[in-house]
């Protein structure tokens, strides 16, 4: 008969209270048992010394008959001394099986698909902005230009716009007039009807000299504030003065 040291359930649900017993391995967890070797009680604190009960004696007896500890109760006796358990290495123990691995596949491409759909429509905006930027440095053409003008008819001009237009005309009418002398001398020549070039400097220099005769009236002119003494009439009396005296 095959012996095991071994743990058997007991207390209420939720609230466990486990026996270290010696029993036939074949038996049930929770059935017949030879002998009762210590307890387990995992609702007290880990450094509580009634969390764990082994009576040494019994329970070496029982491993020198070949009865053969579980894991759990084989960790009791390496924390109390009584028997050494060696080291296990299961490097495939934290290694997920392959539905786990299937739902971990399944996230990954669903997230990169989530990431594709929200890359999309900035893609979309980029290419829009670019074509506008491309549009608005081209050349205008004349659909915008006249497009422009029409704009620029109908909007009201601003205060700046109007005080230049204010300024202007008067600048211009400080300005001297210019006199288009030369440009119809110039037309008349060429037509044959204005008097040629050597009789204009001749007509131009005798408009600017005065003549003799103007400076002989000048001359005769009497001075400013002189009276002057208009000729006696018929009807004067300083005419019939002159009768009587005859």
């Amino acid at each position: 008969m095959a012996l095991a040291i071994r743990l058997t359930r007991g207390g209420a649900k939720k609230r466990p209270y486990y026996r270290i017993v010696v029993a036939d391995s074949r038996s049930p967890r929770d059935g017949r048992f030879i002998e009762k070797l210590g307890t387990y009680n995992p609702l007290l604190a880990k450094d509580s010394p009634e969390r764990v009960k082994l009576d040494a004696d019994r329970i070496q007896h029982w491993l020198a008959v070949g009865a053969q500890p579980s894991d759990r109760v084989l960790r009791f006796l390496d924390a109390a001394g009584i028997r050494e358990r060696p080291a296990r290495n299961n490097p495939q123990k934290a290694e997920p099986g392959e539905k786990a691995k299937e739902r971990v596949e399944q996230r990954a491409a669903k997230e990169a698909e989530a990431a594709e759909a929200a890359a999309a429509p900035q893609e979309e905006a980029e290419a829009v902005v670019a074509d506008e930027v491309e549009a608005a440095t081209a050349e205008p053409s004349a659909e915008a230009e006249q497009v422009t003008e029409e704009v620029a008819e109908q909007t009201p001009p601003t205060e700046a716009e109007e005080v230049a237009a204010e300024q202007a005309p008067a600048d211009t009418a400080d300005q001297p007039a210019e006199e288009p002398v030369a440009e119809e001398a110039a037309v008349e020549a060429e037509a044959g009807e204005g008097p040629t070039a050597a009789e204009a400097p001749a007509e131009e220099a005798a408009a600017v000299q005065p003549d003799a005769t103007d400076k002989g009236e000048s001359a005769e002119a009497p001075a400013e504030g002189a009276d002057e003494v208009a000729p006696p009439t018929e009807d004067s009396p300083q005419a019939e003065t002159e009768e009587k005296a005859e």
